[in-house]
């Protein structure tokens, strides 16, 4: 999402950190630079004035200008500065404890994905609060918003309150209390009717609905994609109902960020969820602190150990733990792997989270490298036998052959598959111990992925992480992290 803004943000830092001193002028120039680029990134006006104003007070002050490594200390104090305008410390982000049943009340216009976030959420807080929750809908304009809630319920498992043709808003609100009573649910959400704009009518409606459910918590959902509009929509809200938070839904598109920079300072209230993809647990804790090291192109380190512990079964972990160590490394593991990173979020994904990676990913997008790549390699393996994927030695040119046919691929791509799994198999016999970062650090790494596409590693492949490079040329402290793994 905040590639166009992490971009432009580099180049400024980078003329930063190439100097050994720094003057008054030259944070200032800088600070230009950084308001241009908040501007393109369609942050509101009044934020942007007020970050670039706080960062260079606090980036001219002696004790930066003066420094050993200056440009280093002034990244530090935008990135402090970052966090702070996204939300500052991440706190609980939903007040569960009050006296079931507790109210949710979703709130925004249509549009937005409001009805699927109010899913998203009632299917995190069951998981991850072991909450029993009802959902819902009131939604009696849009055609088929109550069916839609209906049927998510099913695909999530979580009870939604039975549908009375031409019962209104409010007599529903107060059908769905008492059914949230009488079966004892912890949390009743309550999915508000949308519109395509803001207008008096809805306003009233869910002052309404908030007279009769006093909901504890009071969520506007906003579309990220719609930038500066979506700031607006907020300050509407905002003024109307006692909002307690906001949630950003699509998260992983192409948006400029303005909107997730900006929502705070306009509303007053936090960011407490991000929608990050259409799937029904794309829903995650808005951590402003991991945003703004994107945003710089730190990683998020954190954000991809957690992402592989929840899709990484530990049974699967401990069974390729167990073959790593003993030098064991065939082409059914290397399909495993490769299925992992799909279930992660895919290369691109993997690749934005990991710190020295963003060179990586920009080289993936001008090569027309994407998700597809992991899927033709899957398809690839197999096309093999059970006895050919144990043992690749096999694979004479009359077999590779018989294999891209049946695959669908060229000679060349099995080629490629099998250099990729040798290079693999030979850093995976030095691991004793394998955790999630570790696999994808080989995965990345040297003879890796860039082995299996040509110019990702620059001149020679050398994979990834850097001209024949690859995992090596990653920070020291990532470096580290991995060698404990």
């Amino acid at each position: 999402m905040f590639d166009s803004l992490s971009d432009r943000l580099g180049g400024v830092f980078d003329k930063l950190r190439g100097r050994g001193a720094l003057s008054e002028q030259d944070v200032r120039d800088a600070m230009r630079e950084v308001r241009v680029a908040l501007l393109e990134a369609d942050v509101a006006l009044p934020v942007v004035r007020r970050f670039v104003d706080r960062v260079t007070e606090k980036a001219i002050g002696a004790e930066v200008l003066k420094s050993v490594t200056p440009g280093q200390q002034v990244v530090k104090i935008v990135n402090d500065e970052l966090i702070e305008t996204l939300g500052g410390e991440v706190h609980e982000g939903l007040n569960l404890e009050a006296k079931p049943p507790v109210v949710i009340m979703m709130v925004g216009l249509q549009g937005s994905g409001k009805t699927t976030t109010t899913a998203k959420l009632a299917k995190y807080i069951r998981e991850k609060h072991g909450k029993k929750a009802l959902m819902a809908s009131l939604d009696v304009n849009r055609p088929a918003a109550q069916e839609q809630l209906a049927v998510l319920g099913t695909q999530i498992d979580v009870a939604t309150l039975p549908i009375v043709a031409g019962q209104q808003p409010v007599d529903i609100a107060r059908r769905a209390l008492e059914s949230a009573r009488l079966q004892n649910s912890d949390v009743l959400l309550l999915d508000t009717a949308g519109r395509l704009h803001v207008d008096e009518a809805l306003m009233a409606e869910m002052k309404a609905v908030a007279g009769i459910a006093t909901p504890t918590e009071v969520l506007l959902v906003v579309d990220a994609l719609t930038g500066q509009d979506a700031v607006n929509v907020a300050q509407n809200f905002s003024s109307e109902v006692s909002l307690t938070g906001v949630i950003l839904t699509r998260m992983d598109g192409d948006a400029r960020g303005g909107a997730a920079l900006s929502m705070r300072h306009v509303t007053g209230k936090p960011i407490k969820f991000a929608g990050t993809g259409e799937k029904l647990d794309a829903l995650e804790p808005f951590q402003p602190s991991r945003i703004a090291n994107r945003i710089l192109g730190m990683g998020d380190v954190v954000s991809l150990v957690e992402r592989a512990a929840a899709s990484i079964k530990a049974e699967d972990a401990e069974e390729q733990a167990r073959r790593m160590s003993k030098g064991l490394f065939d082409l059914n593991d290397l399909r495993t792997q490769l299925r992992q990173m799909q279930s992660m979020g895919g290369l691109g994904m993997l690749a934005g989270m990991m710190p020295g990676m963003k060179k990586a990913k920009a080289a993936m997008a001008q090569s027309g490298m994407d998700d597809k790549v992991l899927v033709h390699m899957d398809a690839v393996i197999g096309s093999m036998t059970p006895k050919e994927r144990a043992n690749p030695a096999l694979l004479n040119a009359k077999r590779k052959k018989r294999v891209a046919a049946g695959a669908g691929m060229q000679v060349q791509d099995v080629n490629r598959l099998l250099k990729m799994h040798q290079e693999m198999s030979k850093a995976m016999k030095q691991i004793k111990k394998m955790g999630g970062l570790k696999g994808l650090g080989a995965m990345f790494g040297k003879g890796g992925m860039g082995a299996a596409m040509p110019g990702l590693g620059g001149p020679g492949g050398g994979g990834m992480g850097g001209p024949g490079g690859g995992m090596g040329d990653l920070p020291p402290d990532l470096q580290k992290l991995l060698n404990k793994k």
